[in-house]
C-alpha cells in the first residue's frame, strides 16, 4: 500500500458562523454534551466526545473519539489531534461520562487530561476543559483544578 492511498476524512456539517452556538463556560459545554451523548447508554458505557471550537469559541462540531466499557474508555491522542486539525479548531473541549454517577475524576482521568493538553499544545490548539458527565450533572477540570 502506498501512502497516497491512505486518507483520513472528517465531514463537517457547518452552519453559517453567525448561527453557531458559542461556548463561554463549562455549563454551556455541558448543555451541548447532554445533546450529543446517547441517553440510552450514558449509564452503562463510557464514551469520550470532543467539541471543536473556532477562534471565537463557537462550536464547529463534535466527534465521538472512543467508546469503552462500563468503567473506562481509552482515548487516542493522535486521533484527537487529527480531528482537531482537520476541523480547523482553535480549541477543543473533551467530555466523557461516568456510568457510576461519580463526578470526581479518577487518577486515570487526570493523567489523560494532562496528556491530551500537552499533545494539543504542541500543535497550537488549546484544551479549554475536560468535563465528566452524568445524567445529574458535571465536573469541570478547568473550574476545579
Amino acid at each position: 500500500m502506498f501512502f497516497s492511498e491512505i486518507e483520513v476524512s472528517i465531514k463537517l456539517k457547518n452552519k453559517k458562523y453567525s448561527e453557531l452556538h458559542q461556548i463561554k463556560n463549562a455549563k454551556d459545554a455541558y448543555d451541548v454534551f447532554k445533546k450529543v451523548f446517547n441517553a440510552d447508554t450514558i449509564d452503562w458505557k463510557e464514551e469520550m466526545i470532543m467539541l471543536c471550537l473556532n477562534n471565537c469559541g463557537k462550536l464547529i462540531g463534535f466527534y465521538k473519539l472512543a467508546s469503552g466499557g462500563t468503567t473506562s474508555v481509552v482515548t487516542d491522542v493522535k486521533v484527537l489531534g487529527i480531528v482537531a486539525l482537520q476541523s480547523t479548531a482553535s480549541s477543543v473541549i473533551i467530555g466523557h461520562n461516568h456510568p457510576s454517577g461519580e463526578l470526581l475524576p479518577s487518577e486515570d482521568d487526570k493523567i489523560t487530561t494532562k496528556k491530551i493538553k500537552r499533545g494539543l499544545e504542541f500543535i497550537g490548539i488549546a484544551l479549554l476543559d475536560h468535563l465528566i458527565i452524568t445524567k445529574e450533572g458535571f465536573y469541570s477540570f478547568s473550574e476545579n483544578e
